[in-house]
């Protein structure tokens, strides 16, 4: 990909924006980013634009939400105040309008520091997730480094999401009380839990 069709499809999604009030989508945004939603709803704000009387189609809406998630990630990543936003905006495209560099630039400035709180918690707290686990019981026959053959063994296959999303398998086996053990364990943590 070549940087000026990069810088062509960002302009494109500036232009988007401008045309917007980016009010309203920097907000549901910002509030996501601070932890107090689950996720960005792109149809609610499709149909409050609709209400509004302004059209937009479902891949333009889907790149603008890409775009402000991924520019306020990085501010806050960055921990920039809202000049410093400002000024990296108006590098990346030479599209944006006035009035909605002002938008953003106040929106940044009263929220900035909870998303950067916010991605401080959360880089914390990043482990990963637990989404599938499935178990087989086999019998070993043949071996070139167990003494003991026609022994049943438990074999795990574990599905894990990392903290950057990406989906990755464990597997792994154990014999007999190796696995019993692993279930108490289990058993015990699930009691812990229920009391917290």
């Amino acid at each position: 990909i070549s940087f000026s069709f990069f810088r062509s499809g960002v302009n494109k999604v500036v232009d988007s924006i401008c045309r917007l009030s980016p009010e309203l989508l920097c907000q549901h945004i910002l509030t996501y980013l601070q932890g107090q939603t689950g996720g960005v709803e792109s149809a609610e704000i499709s149909d409050r634009f609709q209400r509004a009387g302004v059209r937009l189609e479902h891949e333009t809406l889907q790149n603008i939400i890409r775009f402000l998630l991924l520019t306020f990630r990085s501010a806050g990543k960055s921990n920039l105040s809202g000049d410093d936003l400002v000024l990296r905006l108006e590098e990346g495209s030479n599209k944006w309008t006035k009035a909605s560099l002002q938008v953003l630039h106040r929106l940044w400035s009263d929220h900035g520091a909870l998303v950067h709180a916010q991605q401080e918690v959360q880089a914390v707290l990043s482990i990963s997730q637990l989404v599938d686990l499935q178990w087989k019981l086999g019998m070993s026959v043949s071996s070139d480094t167990c003494r003991s053959l026609n022994s049943p063994y438990v074999s795990l296959l574990l599905k894990v999401v990392e903290p950057s999303g990406q989906i990755c398998q464990r597997s792994f086996e154990m014999t007999i009380p190796q696995f019993q053990n692993f279930h108490k364990q289990f058993k015990e943590m699930a009691a812990v839990m229920e009391t917290v």
